[in-house]
């Protein structure tokens, strides 16, 4: 596909039509570099286990953190001294 470069204010740009984006799942926001002569667009890296925390908070202030299996001993936690 051919397309041309158009004013944008201050700079110059694109347009990418709404079909390219959606096989792509583009949407709000990419991930934009130069890669041997050529422009490379990507969706954004999520980060490893991103709002987590926030997940967590949230269950431990419904009181919904219990135990899964409940306390469960090892056979020989009896004959240790602390």
């Amino acid at each position: 596909m051919k397309t041309t470069i158009r004013r944008m204010g201050n700079s110059q740009g694109v347009l990418i039509p709404k079909p390219i984006l959606a096989q792509l799942g583009l949407e709000d926001e990419v991930e934009m570099e130069v890669e041997n002569d050529a422009i490379v667009l990507r969706k954004p890296q999520k980060k490893a286990r991103q709002g987590w925390s926030e997940a967590s908070k949230a269950i431990a202030e419904a009181g919904d953190d219990g135990l899964v299996m409940g306390e469960f001993p090892n056979a020989d936690d009896a004959e240790l001294s602390w």
